[in-house]
């Protein structure tokens, strides 16, 4: 008796969108479904090694093509499946999350950005669907006793039915679709075809990929001796594909397109990978390794979900898709795999989280990929903006991760937009370019050039034509305190503590100034006790009325950052406001205190307060209050 299902929602989802074509590059259904297959391979090897029970057997995968009935069957003695695993890997998306899956399908603005998000998700049995009509899978798990098959034309369900099948594996048919006036679907029955798309996608699969071909053999008598003239046509196994493994071929031997087939094929993206590695090394540490940057971040990268490693295999056997270990987090995005005959075929994955080789092979990756890095900024510096853009920010919270454990190793590879350049510079680039006097390298955080500029505590510093990093992304402050100083040169915001850029004799006019306006100054301070920690005469403005300054410590971006922690709501950056003494506005205030008007100094001592903390993107606490102050002063000027 059948059992019939109906697709999960965004199972449904995806097979609509294969059926119409959005992979405009149908081939790929048979690089996805032979790795499939020898992933299932994989699975059952590593099981033959761990018990006893399960027999080890010659691996292959067979193509058979049905020319008459337009069937190509795609067959493996892998692992196989059972019932819940047909409906789990088969009836949905088994990897991936059903609302992820749909949140970023409906947030796709085009048909471009939903193939970018199909390839982020585990869908290569589907792809089956871009070139079939009707789709039949028979397997039989090494777990199971029983057999089953499930078959589905990729409508509303699809159907599994109890059969009988003696051989552990699966059995994968595809009923072709019809031809078209665009596409031909006969030519994945053509020989010739099948085996240029298994040399393309599938030539470095290890196990062999094989396919019966016609061959003309000269005729044979009674006695087995040749007729003369005579020929006959038989079929022959023929293997399609090299079966040595990418990684382990000499580097001469590999080309750039290699690696982009071989990453696209192995992790699920339609896209070149940015940056390749394949690395080679033998004697105290001997691995092989192929190393991916993606072009773009996985969807998830961020979330609690995504699972960072690299695939890990000893002695060109598979052992885990996700060793961990094998990469700090700060280079969570990286993808590929690493090949060692060191380690043990019969180590549990516990010990191997433990095992010494293992932490040596993954520093010396480590060490490969930062070198990388520091060749494509040094060679290629537009293309390694474009990597910085994309994973920038794992750089920068590997400086900060681990009390800076690994700042002296990441910091040269950190690049900064400028307010006196056109495009992003390295901290190297910027000590080259400093100003001969010039002590400190200046930052301060805003979301562009723009914004930093308009800053009021940047008067004194356009003045003597420094240069200013500008911080974007919010952990760029706790990189800056982590550091403390790249070659001597410490890191100062323009906005916290004294600048100390005056000259010696602007430093004693400016002590003139304070004395001479101390009564003033202490009547704002007792103003605004209950609202900031000083109010001082400030050395740094020079066209603008007041800015707020923190206290050596926290900053004010620092202090928003750790807002948005429920658990570190009490940190807060001590506040300095400080007044320009030769703007107007303090005149104006001069006028009210020299006419003891109180009430007045009191209105514009909390209005320069609120102006200051507007322009530093604070929250007022009294909005209302405010505007009702600002209309009151209005009023009474205008008498």
């Amino acid at each position: 008796m059948s059992d019939v299902k109906k697709f999960k929602t965004e199972s449904k989802r995806l097979l609509d969108l294969m059926i119409n074509s959005i992979y405009t590059n149908k081939e790929i259904f048979l690089r996805e479904l032979i790795s499939n297959a020898s992933d299932a391979i994989d699975k059952y090897h590593y099981l033959s090694l761990k018990d006893g029970n399960v027999p080890s057997k010659e691996y292959e995968i067979r193509i058979e093509v049905d020319k008459p009935n337009r069937k190509l069957t795609i067959s493996d003695n892998g692992i196989g499946m059972d019932y819940d695993e047909i409906v789990n890997n088969l009836g949905t998306i088994a990897k991936s999350g059903s609302a992820e899956f749909l949140k970023n399908l409906d947030n796709a603005d085009d048909k471009t950005k939903e193939l970018e998000i199909i390839g982020q998700f585990g869908v290569g049995f589907y792809s089956a669907f871009m070139v079939a009509k009707k789709v039949v899978v028979e397997t039989k798990s090494i777990h199971s006793e029983k057999a089953y098959c499930f078959s589905s034309e990729g409508t509303e369900t699809y159907k599994i039915d109890e059969i009988e099948k003696d051989e552990v594996g699966s059995n994968i048919t595809l009923y072709l679709r019809d031809n078209t006036d665009d596409d031909n679907y006969d030519k994945y029955l053509e020989d010739y075809e099948i085996e240029d798309l298994v040399k393309k996608y599938s030539d470095y699969v290890k196990y062999p990929i094989k396919m019966k071909q016609e061959e003309e053999i000269p005729l044979k008598d009674k006695k087995g001796k040749e007729i003369e003239g005579k020929t006959e046509k038989v079929l022959v196994d023929h293997t399609l594909n090299s079966m040595i493994p990418l990684w382990k071929r000499a580097k001469s031997e590999i080309t750039d397109e290699m690696l982009n087939e071989f990453y696209k094929a192995k992790f699920n993206d339609y896209q070149d990978p940015m940056i390749s590695l394949h690395i080679s090394t033998e004697g105290m540490i001997t691995y092989n390794a192929l190393v991916f940057i993606p072009s773009k971040a996985p969807y998830d990268l961020y979330s609690d979900k995504y699972e960072k490693g690299l695939q890990l295999y000893t002695k060109g056997v598979f052992i885990m898709d996700k060793c961990k270990e094998l990469v700090p987090d700060f280079l969570r995005f990286t993808k590929g795999l690493v090949d060692s005959s060191d380690l043990s075929l019969n180590i549990s994955r516990e010990m191997l989280q433990q095992n010494k080789q293992l932490e040596k092979i993954a520093s010396s990756i480590e060490k490969k990929i930062l070198a990388e890095f520091a060749r494509l900024r040094d060679n290629d510096f537009e293309k390694y903006l474009k990597f910085f853009e994309t994973y920038g920010i794992n750089i920068k919270w590997g400086i900060y991760d681990g009390f800076g454990m690994n700042k002296d190793k990441l910091k040269d590879l950190l690049v900064y937009n400028t307010i006196n350049e056109e495009k992003p510079i390295t901290l190297k680039h910027y000590i080259d370019n400093m100003k001969e006097k010039q002590e400190f390298i200046y930052y301060a955080s805003a979301s562009s050039k723009e914004q930093v500029l308009a800053m009021p505590q940047m008067d004194l510093v356009k003045k003597q034509g420094y240069d200013v990093l500008i911080l974007k992304d919010n952990i760029d402050e706790f990189v800056m305190q982590i550091l403390q100083e790249y070659e001597g040169k410490k890191f100062k915001s323009i906005n916290q503590g004294d600048l100390d850029l005056l000259s010696k004799e602007e430093k004693e006019k400016i002590e003139e100034v304070k004395k001479e306006k101390k009564s003033i100054i202490d009547k704002m301070k007792e103003i605004l006790k209950d609202e900031v920690n000083d109010v001082v005469i400030s050395s740094r403005l020079t066209d603008s009325p007041v800015c707020l300054v923190s206290t050596d410590g926290l900053s004010f971006e620092m202090e928003k950052v750790l807002a948005q922690n429920p658990i570190e709501t009490n940190a807060k950056a001590g506040k300095v406001l400080e007044i320009n003494p030769n703007h107007e506005l303090f005149k104006a205030i001069e006028k009210v205190y020299d006419d003891n008007d109180d009430e007045s100094l009191e209105d514009y001592a909390n209005l320069l307060l609120s102006q200051a903390l507007l322009m530093e993107g604070f929250q007022l606490k009294d909005p209302v209050k405010f505007s009702n102050t600002m209309c009151k002063l209005m009023i009474k000027a205008s008498k």
